[in-house]
């Protein structure tokens, strides 16, 4: 007689973050995090609010105002993507919204931090278009005539800045990639962050794919950033993060050498944090932890010296 099929023999495909059964189900190996309500933060004065962004596709964001808000003054605008492998966490949870209203309070700048579409329901390309949607929102701002009040009030945006980690700084490079192709009218992006960005070069990469239905291979340039991609990328400054126990510091270190190498006129500055993993201030986030400090800290000058 024959024994009856095991759920292990069911699997088809097994990455990092989930696996694929016979009959097409996906489970995710991670369970979400809690999401949180926006409020205003008493100790640091932040406020923060949700918004939607587009109706269809689903797309919203949190916005975060800092306490050095005035009604006649202009903050620059920080687009803040999320990351989670392309298919976990939100703007919405704890060390996201945490993070996020850190770098708010010490820089001054307003905040709109995007919930984009992740795999399985909302499958790639869902996060580059979500993310383009709202950078686009950000910029019908101009002359005070979005719908966003906050923005209408406060954004300069002449001084806007795209920023993410992991999978966020991927979808930042292919933000800065669009704009520097096809431009944003309404807005001006001066500077970018990417803090231990997903690139190609891993046992990942088969993962990304299959996430991405319609990908190009292992020399995709959304995943494997292209020579000419990287020359025309839409603004003048960035700043990318990668951590020496990090199984992406080789891509990362290589994304900056072939923007060096590209033709691109801007600057780019690369800060390896020793000793530490993945993503590290997110799961060390304590105030007293050193080198998450000194992340934020860096993270922050940035923004406040362009």
């Amino acid at each position: 007689m024959a024994s009856p099929t095991s759920d292990d023999d069911e699997i088809t495909h097994k990455f990092r973050f989930f696996q694929v059964h016979r009959d097409g189900k996906v489970v995710l190996f991670r369970r979400s995090a809690d999401k949180i309500p926006p409020f205003d933060d008493p100790v640091t004065g932040v406020k923060s609010k949700d918004v939607v962004v587009s109706a269809d596709p689903p797309v919203s964001a949190r916005i975060f105002l800092p306490k050095s808000a005035e009604p006649a003054g202009k903050l620059p605008v920080l687009l803040y993507i999320h990351g989670g492998g392309f298919c976990m966490q939100s703007p919405f949870t704890q060390k996201y919204h945490s993070f996020v209203s850190d770098v708010v309070a010490g820089a001054d700048v307003i905040a709109v931090s995007v919930d984009y579409g992740l795999f399985p329901d909302r499958p790639i390309p869902a996060c580059y278009d979500d993310s383009w949607a709202a950078l686009q929102w950000v910029a019908v701002h101009e002359g005070g005539n979005g719908p966003e009040e906050w923005l209408n009030n406060h954004a300069d945006l002449n001084r806007v800045f795209v920023a993410g980690d992991s999978a966020g700084g991927n979808i930042t490079h292919n933000l800065l990639s669009r704009v520097g192709s096809i431009g944003l009218p309404g807005s001006k992006i001066v500077g970018a962050i990417l803090v231990h960005p997903f690139f190609g070069g891993t046992v990942d990469d088969h993962m990304w794919m299959y996430m991405n239905p319609e990908n190009k291979g292992l020399e995709d340039p959304r995943m494997r950033p292209a020579a000419e991609d990287l020359a025309r990328i839409g603004c003048g400054e960035v700043l990318v993060f990668v951590a020496e126990k990090d199984e992406l510091v080789g891509p990362g270190k290589r994304y900056v050498e072939e923007l060096r190498k590209s033709g691109w006129s801007g600057s780019v500055e690369m800060v390896e944090n020793i000793g530490e993993g993945h993503c590290f201030h997110l799961f060390n986030p304590d105030a007293l932890y050193e080198k998450t400090v000194d992340l934020v800290n860096k993270f922050v000058s940035f923004l406040k010296e362009e």
